[in-house]
């Protein structure tokens, strides 16, 4: 998967893209939406403000790639340690008073968050969908300054979510995850988390002035 994007006159950046690779983005792009979940619009009838003004859950996603894409607001020096001594949590009394920080911060923003990834993640399902491919199956994608913004936010949501699953950390760059066997089941999805990390690499690329 060597497509990577390139500056374009004007402003915005483009990709060649074969129709594997449009298959692929679209497919992680569809889980992406679905792990974000449905939007907050009122039903018929209702009144938009409710929806505007609703609150949102107070913990957070039981789901480890979710809860990588809505992270807690504040944590404290022994977050990420589930086996910390009561001694390294300070008692307790901190990483309570955090906790319950996290929840009401979660609470009054996580919705708004959430619409603003699917939006993300939407706009690079309708790219995809107006491609008009060629006679080789493949196309070129072209976008606006604005869609490198919203496919910028949700690549970097896609390797946040494939990193998790994979448990990669800053430390596996050169780790043996990285030199798997076309055998292993994690190939192909370690494959598509490097191939994101390069269409995010350049498209931040072609956003530098």
């Amino acid at each position: 998967m060597p497509g990577h994007f390139e500056p374009v006159p004007g402003g915005g950046a483009s990709v060649a893209l074969d129709d594997v690779e449009i298959s692929i983005l679209r497919s992680l792009a569809v889980q992406l939406l679905e792990l974000i979940g449905p939007g907050t619009e009122p039903v018929e009838g209702e009144d938009p403000l409710a929806a505007l003004f609703a609150e949102g859950p107070s913990e957070p996603p039981s789901d480890p790639a979710v809860a990588r894409l809505f992270p807690d607001a504040y944590r404290g020096p022994a977050a990420g340690k589930p086996d910390a001594k009561p001694d390294e949590k300070q008692g307790g009394k901190p990483d309570e008073k955090l906790a319950e920080a996290s929840a009401e911060f979660r609470r009054f923003t996580e919705n708004d968050l959430r619409a603003h990834k699917r939006e993300d993640a939407l706009a690079v399902v309708r790219a995809l969908d107006s491609l008009t491919p060629g006679a080789d199956g493949g196309a070129v994608l072209a976008l606006s300054p604005g869609e490198c913004v919203n496919w910028l936010r949700s690549l970097n949501d896609l390797r946040l979510t494939i990193g998790t699953r994979l448990e990669v950390s800053d430390e596996d760059e050169s780790s043996g995850l990285y030199r798997l066997p076309d055998s292993d089941p994690r190939k192909p999805m370690v494959m598509a988390y490097l191939w994101l990390g390069v269409l995010q690499e350049t498209l931040v690329e072609t956003l530098m002035p």
